[in-house]
Protein backbone atom coordinates (compact mmCIF):
# COMPACT_ATOMS: atom_id res chain seq x y z
CA UNK A 1 0.00 0.00 0.00
CA UNK A 2 1.42 3.38 -0.94
CA UNK A 3 1.04 6.72 0.80
CA UNK A 4 -1.79 8.73 -0.66
CA UNK A 5 -0.01 12.05 -0.07
CA UNK A 6 3.07 11.18 -2.14
CA UNK A 7 3.40 12.12 -5.76
CA UNK A 8 2.58 9.41 -8.26
CA UNK A 9 5.70 10.21 -10.32
CA UNK A 10 8.74 8.74 -8.50
CA UNK A 11 11.17 10.61 -10.77
CA UNK A 12 10.11 13.90 -9.17
CA UNK A 13 10.89 12.59 -5.67
CA UNK A 14 14.52 11.67 -6.31
CA UNK A 15 17.33 14.10 -5.59
CA UNK A 16 19.00 15.57 -8.64
CA UNK A 17 22.73 15.00 -9.12
CA UNK A 18 24.40 17.61 -11.25
CA UNK A 19 27.77 16.69 -12.69
CA UNK A 20 29.23 20.17 -12.71
CA UNK A 21 32.26 20.83 -14.85
CA UNK A 22 34.44 23.91 -14.66
CA UNK A 23 32.51 25.62 -17.45
CA UNK A 24 29.18 25.17 -15.67
CA UNK A 25 30.53 26.17 -12.26
CA UNK A 26 30.19 29.89 -13.04
CA UNK A 27 26.42 29.66 -13.12
CA UNK A 28 26.28 28.36 -9.51
CA UNK A 29 26.97 31.14 -7.03
CA UNK A 30 27.47 30.53 -3.34
CA UNK A 31 25.32 32.98 -1.35
CA UNK A 32 26.92 35.34 1.16
CA UNK A 33 25.94 33.24 4.20
CA UNK A 34 27.70 30.28 2.61
CA UNK A 35 30.85 32.32 1.95
CA UNK A 36 30.86 33.60 5.54
CA UNK A 37 30.38 30.07 6.84
CA UNK A 38 33.32 28.69 4.85
CA UNK A 39 35.55 31.61 5.84
CA UNK A 40 34.49 31.14 9.48
CA UNK A 41 35.71 27.55 9.34
CA UNK A 42 38.95 28.49 7.55
CA UNK A 43 39.71 31.31 9.99
CA UNK A 44 38.98 29.07 12.97
CA UNK A 45 41.25 26.34 11.65
CA UNK A 46 44.04 28.84 10.93
CA UNK A 47 43.78 30.35 14.40
CA UNK A 48 43.81 26.89 15.95
CA UNK A 49 46.87 25.82 13.95
CA UNK A 50 48.82 29.04 14.62
CA UNK A 51 47.93 29.23 18.33
CA UNK A 52 50.93 27.19 19.59
CA UNK A 53 53.26 29.31 17.45
CA UNK A 54 51.72 32.57 18.70
CA UNK A 55 51.94 31.45 22.32
CA UNK A 56 55.55 30.37 21.84
CA UNK A 57 56.48 33.77 20.40
CA UNK A 58 54.59 35.55 23.17
CA UNK A 59 56.35 33.47 25.83
CA UNK A 60 59.78 34.10 24.33
CA UNK A 61 59.14 37.81 23.90
CA UNK A 62 58.38 38.11 27.63
CA UNK A 63 61.47 36.16 28.72
CA UNK A 64 63.84 39.14 28.71
CA UNK A 65 64.41 42.60 27.28
CA UNK A 66 66.82 41.15 24.74
CA UNK A 67 64.26 38.63 23.44
CA UNK A 68 61.60 41.35 23.31
CA UNK A 69 63.93 43.51 21.22
CA UNK A 70 64.63 40.52 18.94
CA UNK A 71 60.93 39.85 18.33
CA UNK A 72 60.20 43.55 17.89
CA UNK A 73 62.87 43.60 15.20
CA UNK A 74 61.41 40.45 13.65
CA UNK A 75 58.01 42.15 13.43
CA UNK A 76 59.63 44.86 11.32
CA UNK A 77 59.90 42.36 8.44
CA UNK A 78 57.12 43.04 5.88
CA UNK A 79 56.53 39.29 5.33
CA UNK A 80 56.00 38.76 9.06
CA UNK A 81 53.65 41.74 9.07
CA UNK A 82 51.60 40.14 6.28
CA UNK A 83 51.35 36.93 8.30
CA UNK A 84 50.22 38.96 11.31
CA UNK A 85 47.71 40.81 9.14
CA UNK A 86 46.29 37.47 7.98
CA UNK A 87 45.97 36.33 11.58
CA UNK A 88 44.33 39.65 12.51
CA UNK A 89 41.80 39.16 9.73
CA UNK A 90 41.23 35.56 10.81
CA UNK A 91 40.53 36.61 14.37
CA UNK A 92 38.25 39.51 13.42
CA UNK A 93 36.28 37.50 10.88
CA UNK A 94 35.91 34.55 13.23
CA UNK A 95 34.79 36.87 16.04
CA UNK A 96 32.23 38.78 13.92
CA UNK A 97 30.87 35.63 12.28
CA UNK A 98 30.67 33.98 15.70
CA UNK A 99 28.47 36.81 16.96
CA UNK A 100 26.30 36.39 13.85
CA UNK A 101 25.94 32.67 14.58
CA UNK A 102 24.96 33.39 18.18
CA UNK A 103 22.10 35.54 16.89
CA UNK A 104 21.12 32.82 14.42
CA UNK A 105 21.09 30.31 17.27
CA UNK A 106 18.62 32.60 19.04
CA UNK A 107 16.57 32.55 15.82
CA UNK A 108 17.22 36.22 15.16
CA UNK A 109 17.72 37.03 11.49
CA UNK A 110 17.15 33.55 10.13
CA UNK A 111 15.02 34.55 7.14
CA UNK A 112 16.81 34.77 3.81
CA UNK A 113 17.01 38.56 3.47
CA UNK A 114 18.20 39.12 7.04
CA UNK A 115 20.74 36.29 6.76
CA UNK A 116 22.18 37.86 3.61
CA UNK A 117 22.35 41.29 5.27
CA UNK A 118 24.08 39.94 8.36
CA UNK A 119 26.56 37.94 6.25
CA UNK A 120 27.49 41.00 4.19
CA UNK A 121 27.75 43.00 7.43
CA UNK A 122 30.21 40.44 8.83
CA UNK A 123 32.36 40.76 5.71
CA UNK A 124 32.28 44.57 5.71
CA UNK A 125 32.95 44.95 9.44
CA UNK A 126 35.76 42.38 9.59
CA UNK A 127 37.49 43.74 6.48
CA UNK A 128 37.13 47.35 7.67
CA UNK A 129 38.59 46.55 11.08
CA UNK A 130 41.38 44.55 9.43
CA UNK A 131 42.19 47.49 7.15
CA UNK A 132 42.32 49.89 10.11
CA UNK A 133 44.57 47.57 12.14
CA UNK A 134 46.65 46.85 9.03
CA UNK A 135 47.27 50.54 8.52
CA UNK A 136 48.37 50.76 12.14
CA UNK A 137 50.53 47.63 11.81
CA UNK A 138 52.36 49.03 8.79
CA UNK A 139 52.85 52.37 10.57
CA UNK A 140 50.69 54.53 8.34
CA UNK A 141 49.13 56.26 11.36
Amino acid sequence: MSDSHQDSNPAQQRPVFRNIGIAQLAQYRLPWPGKVSILHRISGAALFLFLPFILFLFDKSLASELSFAYFSNLLGNPFVKLICLGLIWGYLHHFCAGIRYLFLDLEIGVDKAAANRSAVSVMVISLTLTAILGLRLFGLF
